[in-house]
């Protein structure tokens, strides 16, 4: 093999390797859980930076209704003091002039303040959507992990039983079973030859005692039964 074959096996290994790296379920579920989490930190941390805001612009809503009502209040009082004599006349309108200014900025304070309450309600409504849109993805996709990782443990035993299954050599234990048939064969050939070597083996003395010994039994046999017709 050249060289550059070889460097080129060898980079087309790792390009495999770093794609299987790639497409792994499992951790690119994963990651996309730690995504989902850190977009939920942050918008749980916009949430709380808007609400702030929402009760700001709420209180100077308050304060500005309260300046309305506070300063109509005092140009009336003023002008009524005028008209019992109390005071200047001239005066009394001056300052109730000023007085109905300061009802006027209160008005449009609270203006601003009743528009920046509504755009903080809307953005707080889309932020608490999007919040629980997250949160359910996030529960999703740990589920669908779970059952990844489940699946993922199930195909790995699974793969590696079958691939001991398949690399069992099924011609190797089949001759090796032969070879141990052969061996018991012989065994048992070697058995019976030393069986007939041994029968050969006997004297002639034990073979005229043997066939004594098939006579006597047959006469004693033969004694037994005539006894027994005899009645002794």
């Amino acid at each position: 093999m050249s060289i550059f074959r070889r460097l080129f096996k060898i980079g087309q290994s790792e390009a495999h390797n770093l794609v299987d790296k790639l497409e792994d379920p499992i951790k690119l579920t994963e990651q996309g859980i730690r995504d989902l989490k850190k977009d939920l930190d942050a918008s749980l941390k916009a949430l709380a930076e808007v609400k702030a805001l929402r009760i700001r612009s709420n209180a100077d809503l308050n304060k500005s209704k309260f300046q309305v009502e506070d300063f109509e209040k005092k140009a009336m009082t003023l002008l009524n003091n005028a008209k019992e004599g109390k005071m200047d006349a001239a005066e009394a309108d001056r300052l109730a002039t000023e007085a109905l200014k300061r009802v006027q900025q209160a008005k449009e304070n609270g203006a601003r303040a009743q528009a920046e309450v509504q755009k903080f309600d809307q953005s707080i409504a889309q932020l608490e959507a999007n919040i629980n849109k997250v949160k359910s993805n996030i529960t999703k996709y740990e589920n669908e992990l779970k059952t990844l990782k489940a699946r993922m443990k199930v195909s790995k035993a699974t793969k590696k039983i079958n691939k001991q299954l398949s690399q069992v050599d099924s011609t190797g234990t089949i001759a090796m079973l032969e070879k141990m048939k052969d061996k018991v064969a012989e065994e048992e050939a070697l058995a019976e030859a030393y069986g007939d070597i041994a029968e050969q083996s006997k004297s002639v003395d034990e073979e005229i005692d043997a066939a004594l010994d098939n006579v006597d039994a047959g006469a004693n046999d033969a004694l037994a039964e005539l006894k027994k017709k005899m009645g002794m």
